[in-house]
């Protein structure tokens, strides 16, 4: 893989609380990295007004608010979220077939109406940050994370989205049961030898694509490194990059 292609597929998580902050980071990151996180953290401190400059600037934006609500309501936030500009955004699966839906169509009608490109509509699936005995004990969910998240994908492709934010652990199965062009998202990434910190289901960078994920998300690792730009650079060592 050159590095180009390893760079695509690089997603870098703006975890912090300022636009400067965030605006530092891009500077130094968008050689090494495709697209941008905006989390809740930085979009509920900073507001709408941080993802208008990141994409005034050019910058890919992937909005990770994790829509999930009745149908109406995310079909206009989805409209709303369509005007700014994203490259991409999320809605909970857990919402159901026809909340995913709606947010489809309202995202599909609005950028005709713009004549803009349609963003990016992805559906979460089990956060990384929920294990096996989560899952069945808090979550009171029966059988195991792999076979939801794997219905979940299916249900969301059913639905026309573009693809599902699930863990590494889950993306082999993922790709077998909704095919190659389906967008496989895949936060929880620890580079060999990083802290795991609140997250669970973790995988290396090398390991996430050997198993079908078609991008990476990776934040602290990156972002809190001493040298993030050498950090984002060590990624892409490990996803196979070479010049």
């Amino acid at each position: 893989m050159n590095i180009d292609e390893a760079r695509k597929k690089l997603i870098i998580a703006l975890d912090v609380e300022s636009t400067e902050q965030a605006l530092d980071l891009v500077e130094q990151l968008k050689p090494w990295a495709g697209m941008f996180k905006i989390g809740m953290q930085l979009f509920y401190s900073q507001g709408p007004a941080v993802v208008e400059g990141l994409c005034w600037r050019g910058v890919k934006v992937f909005l990770d608010l994790k829509l999930h609500d009745i149908p109406n309501t995310v079909a206009q936030a989805a409209r709303v979220l369509t005007r700014l500009g994203v490259a991409m955004f999320n809605v909970h699966a857990a919402g159901g077939r026809a909340m995913m839906r709606a947010a489809l169509e309202s995202c599909r009608e609005e950028s005709t109406a713009l004549g803009i490109p349609r963003p990016l509509v992805i559906a979460v699936t089990v956060l990384t940050s929920i294990d096996q005995p989560a899952f069945n004990r808090e979550l009171g969910l029966s059988g195991p994370i792999l076979d939801r998240v794997v219905a979940w994908a299916l249900l969301a492709k059913e639905c026309g989205l573009d693809g599902v934010v699930a863990s590494a652990q889950e993306a082999a199965a993922i790709r077998q049961s909704c095919g190659p062009d389906f967008l496989i998202i895949t936060p929880g990434i620890r580079p060999a030898g990083a802290a795991c910190g609140d997250q669970k289901r973790v995988v290396t960078p090398a390991g996430a694509l050997a198993a079908g994920a078609s991008h990476l998300v990776v934040g602290r690792p990156v972002i809190a490194a001493p040298d993030p730009v050498e950090a984002a650079r060590a990624v892409l060592d490990e996803m196979g990059a070479s010049v």
